[in-house]
């Protein structure tokens, strides 16, 4: 059975020194420090360590071989998005991120898909890059939960959607610069509580501001099987019926309605709450996600899954159908 993880993240393994180049910023570049790994250093202060499977395309197939899965969706780590700067450079870093991922797709077709990036910050720019990515054979693009603290409702973003919808570019939405992050840094609480948040901040953004009713052949994937919007859509539609003058003010349509009208991935960590979500969404709406290489990912790329005694239709549709579908891909591009 075909198996594609749509959910994972890739980086240059040699970046340009941006804040130098720009003269401003705290831009993500790399410190090789020792063999098979690099320390991402945000402007002088260190972000994190990465190994080589961060970045390097032959590693990454071995180790998920491991898995059984032949196909990765590749896209940036999140903190590459740089939406706080000037558009132009702000183009300039996902036109150098998204060449990076389109090589690697070209030579490794059997083995990888890209998602983009684009500079959400100028539309015009983003639709440029937007464009680009189609010639480049890019089916998708992935972009944070809000824009600079811009819930994607806002008016300036719609064009973006709406080139989406028209050059038949999917979205994949992730979680970042997560509210109230400065006031819970104690326990990691900003993965583990900001980032469901803030997807559900999308999504209820997506649809309260009728993007989804306006675009409805907008293919919308949102991270971490929708983070906390259908495990709370009992309150969100609540307040959608008890206060429609504060919730109804821009799309009349129950938030229940768009059930199965967008997909989620399948990072739960949780059998129990897998199950719940596929009653909601149905199998044909729910991708194979790992969030590989970091380890909040599900690194054994979908394991409990087949532990879970799900009919094979239903598991096939979660490792390859759904992705598939929501990409506008065919299997057979990924025969041997």
């Amino acid at each position: 059975m075909l198996k594609i993880d749509m959910h994972t993240h890739i980086i240059p393994e040699h970046l340009p020194k941006w804040t130098e180049k720009f003269g401003y910023g705290d831009f993500i570049h790399l410190q090789h420090h020792k063999e098979g790994a690099a320390m991402m250093m945000k402007g002088t202060k260190f972000f994190r360590e990465i190994q080589a499977n961060c970045w390097d395309p032959a590693i990454r197939i071995e180790e998920y071989k491991k898995h059984e899965t032949q196909v990765q969706v590749i896209s940036t780590i999140p903190v590459m998005f740089s939406y706080d700067a000037k558009p132009k450079d702000g183009l300039e870093v996902s036109e150098y991120l998204n060449d990076h991922v389109a090589d690697i797709c070209a030579k490794y077709p059997k083995n990888y898909i890209g998602l983009g990036t684009v500079p959400m910050q100028d539309e015009e720019l983003a639709i440029q890059e937007l464009h680009r990515l189609k010639e480049l054979n890019i089916p998708g693009i992935q972009i944070g939960s809000n824009i600079n603290d811009k819930n994607l409702s806002s008016d300036r973003f719609f064009p973006i959607f709406q080139a989406c919808q028209e050059l038949d570019i999917a979205i994949m939405i992730h979680p970042w610069n997560m509210m109230g992050f400065h006031s819970m840094e104690r326990y990691w609480l900003p993965w583990l509580v900001g980032m469901p948040a803030e997807t559900s901040r999308a999504a209820c953004s997506l649809i309260f501001g009728g993007v989804l009713e306006r675009l409805p052949k907008l293919r919308v994937n949102f991270s971490h099987a929708g983070g906390a919007f259908i495990p709370t859509l009992g309150r969100i539609e609540h307040g959608f019926n008890c206060r429609p003058d504060l919730v109804a003010i821009d799309n009349p349509v129950n938030p229940r309605e768009y059930l199965g009208k967008f997909w989620v991935d399948s990072i739960t960590h949780d059998p129990v709450l897998l199950k719940f979500i596929l009653e909601h969404q149905g199998s044909n709406r729910i991708t194979l996600g790992s969030d590989y290489p970091f380890p909040l990912g599900d690194l054994e790329i979908g394991a409990y899954i087949e532990e879970m005694e799900l009919e094979e239709k239903v598991v096939e549709d979660i490792f390859c159908n759904a992705t598939l579908e929501w990409l506008n891909l065919d299997k057979s591009q990924f025969e041997n």
